[in-house]
């Protein structure tokens, strides 16, 4: 296999696997999902992590890749931080698809339009918390 690299997003509050299902929905795919029972089996210790996302792998359409677990405790807090996941290409309908369909219950910070370099760029933050950048190839007889 060729070198290929998977943006992995945590989640505080239990929220993977909606987070990774509305992934799914926006992305297509193949989505596979395991949960910390079905990882390492029920936990006597701490039972509350059986339904929880220890793992989450979205193979999606058009080379889309991301991975996704909820916070186990004493992993530290899920946190945005200041890393954005960026999608880019030349395939305006696909990119504009995606942007919309992000955006759903989020926030635009910067809205997809015309960027002094060219092409379309615009930045968002999904109803998960997760900062998106989105860049769309300019035309070359622009």
């Amino acid at each position: 296999m060729a070198v290929q690299l998977d943006p992995y997003l945590s989640f505080g509050d239990g929220k993977a696997r909606e987070a990774m299902e509305f992934y799914h929905s926006v992305f297509g795919g193949d989505l596979d999902v395991v949960t910390f029972a079905e990882q390492v089996g029920k936990s006597d210790d701490d039972p509350s992590l059986d339904d929880k996302v220890m793992h989450s792998y979205l193979a999606g359409d058009h080379g889309i890749h991301l991975m996704g677990a909820d916070t186990a405790p004493g992993m530290g807090e899920a946190t945005a931080s200041s890393t954005q996941v960026s999608l880019s290409g030349d395939d305006e309908a696909v990119l504009r698809g995606y942007w919309e369909a992000l955006g759903d219950g989020g926030s635009i910070t910067v809205p997809l339009e015309k960027a002094p370099w060219g092409d379309s760029f615009g930045m968002l933050t999904d109803r998960f918390g997760v900062p998106w950048m989105v860049n769309i190839a300019g035309s070359a007889q622009e």
